[in-house]
């Protein structure tokens, strides 16, 4: 099956969501991501018991950092899904998208580019 998602998302691939360090989310918005999402495993199914628990309370971290740094905690979420949705996943990746579009550019990466002296 081909999904249908913005060629924009990048895909990293990890054994488990509970892999996924605070720092992790943190370094892609310092290399200029305009948003994260991590998608893990339903809630009660980890193979790793509870991986997608401590994503989870990651994200809401970051969230909360973000907020306060002033680049807004909706750039960060996490999704549940089995693996037989493919199509949510897609749908999923689809809004994301469309939210950071209606956000507009990570601000560290505009005050990055100011910084260097190039055109924002």
């Amino acid at each position: 099956m081909r999904l249908n998602y913005p060629a924009h998302v990048r895909v990293v691939r990890v054994p488990c969501t509970g892999k996924v360090d605070l720092i992790h989310i943190l370094r892609a918005f310092e290399k200029g991501a305009d948003g994260v999402y991590l998608v893990g495993c339903m809630e009660g199914s980890c193979f790793y018991e509870q991986g997608n628990f401590r994503a989870r309370k990651r994200v809401e971290h970051a969230q909360r950092l973000l907020e306060a740094v002033g680049t807004g905690g909706q750039r960060v979420q996490m999704y549940n899904l089995s693996s037989g949705e493919a199509p949510l996943f897609a749908q999923y990746a689809r809004e994301m998208s469309e939210r950071i579009m209606a956000l507009g550019p990570n601000p560290a990466k505009l005050a990055m580019d100011v910084r260097q002296g190039k055109a924002a």
